[in-house]
């Protein structure tokens, strides 16, 4: 008798036309590739940790979130998203938390035509450039505040030290491209891995060129490392960070040598010196309070918006998408992918959002501010 019913049971199953599809198309299925674990984990854990805060559904329809840890390795992060293709059939791939694995899954999106959301700053190449779109502001708007206030404090000479890798090209590239210009010289370049926890050589050839002011091209906690060398060593000159580094993380693991660093940083960090008519400002706010109010005073952080945003920009093109197609299906993912480069002015904490064929990052100078540490905290600098 339990035989028979079992076989009446999956008989039913099978005369349900598209009963799996119809499943599926009850969900929006996201996948999330992250570094949580390993020296980029100060970035990863707050694009974590923010998820916590983000719509469960959108349009009427629940989200499914799954997200992977990739240790920052472009290996793991392909293997993630890979598994986010075929094994869970995801209809938006995000991640990863630094450039390299970010590129990585954005291989892997655009080879599968499945829309893909960068969580860290990286070159959106042709070959890349159907199915991404970057969350974190492109450098040349981050590196442009950075080298006017150098121009402003009459730094002629700069000194360069990034990561050996994508990252640290693309800072050091920037300078070249805007700081030059501007009428700023490279007194000279020093590279380091992220994995590596002496910088002593390095920094002594900076010293010895003797420059105005130091660009340091690096994220993370990692990004202390030469802040902290240089001071220890007697550097007494203009030290700059990227956006890359702006967490509180950064500021307990320098020290005292964080004190007089100039960052860049996204407006999230400091929403409450906004104006009111910035249109990042609610949403800064709305974040940082909930963040706070879970993981603890001052815990904000520049990583925390890239994904909370990432579904705030999902908030206006899904409801778009799903006029045309469900969740599940290619006419799905293409639809969104039209609603991302049609939708216009979406506010989010790290900017206003834009996309077109044309520009995959989306921001302009709105999603930018400069920080400065005195006492132990970011207070942003204001502009003459």
């Amino acid at each position: 008798m339990r035989k028979t019913l079992l076989s009446a049971v999956a008989l039913m199953a099978l005369a349900v036309p598209g009963s799996q599809a119809f499943a599926q198309a009850n969900e929006i299925v996201i996948g999330i590739t992250v570094t949580t674990t390993g020296p980029a984990a100060a970035l990863g854990i707050p694009e974590r940790n923010s998820l916590e805060f983000v719509a469960k559904e959108i349009g009427g329809v629940p989200l499914k979130i799954i997200t992977l840890d990739d240790g920052g390795d472009p290996t793991n992060a392909t293997n993630n998203a890979r598994r986010f293709v075929t094994e869970s059939k995801a209809d938006i791939i995000m991640g990863s938390s630094t450039t390299p694995p970010t590129v990585a899954v954005s291989n892997v999106a655009n080879e599968a035509g499945i829309p893909h959301f960068g969580l860290a700053p990286f070159p959106i190449t042709p070959e890349r450039a159907k199915w991404s779109v970057s969350m974190p502001q492109p450098i040349p708007i981050m590196g442009k505040v950075i080298y006017e206030h150098m121009k402003k404090n009459n730094v002629k000479t700069v000194g360069y030290i990034g990561y050996s890798d994508s990252y640290g090209d693309l800072w050091f590239n920037d300078f070249k491209a805007q700081g030059v210009p501007m009428g700023m010289t490279v007194a000279t370049e020093e590279r380091f891995a992220r994995p590596d926890t002496s910088v002593a050589g390095q920094v002594l050839k900076l010293i010895a060129a003797n420059p105005d002011a130091i660009l340091i091209g690096a994220s993370g906690t990692a990004a202390a490392l030469p802040q902290t060398t240089l001071r220890e060593r007697g550097y007494k000159g203009l030290i700059y960070q990227t956006h890359g580094a702006a967490s509180m993380d950064f500021i307990r693991i320098a020290g005292p040598a964080a004190e007089g660093v100039f960052m860049a940083s996204g407006p999230v960090m400091d929403p409450e010196d906004q104006p009111d008519s910035a249109l990042t400002k609610k949403p800064g706010l709305a974040l940082n309070k909930a963040y706070e109010a879970k993981h603890g005073a001052n815990s904000r952080s520049q990583f925390a918006g890239h994904s909370y945003d990432a579904f705030l920009v999902l908030e206006r093109v899904i409801p778009v998408a799903l006029k045309k197609g469900k969740p599940g299906t290619p006419e799905f993912r293409e639809a969104i992918r039209q609603a991302l480069m049609t939708e216009r002015d979406i506010a989010a904490s790290q900017g206003v959002y834009n996309f077109t064929e044309k520009d995959r990052y989306g921001l302009d100078d709105r999603s930018r501010i400069l920080l400065t540490v005195k006492n132990g905290k970011y207070v942003m600098v204001k502009s003459d």
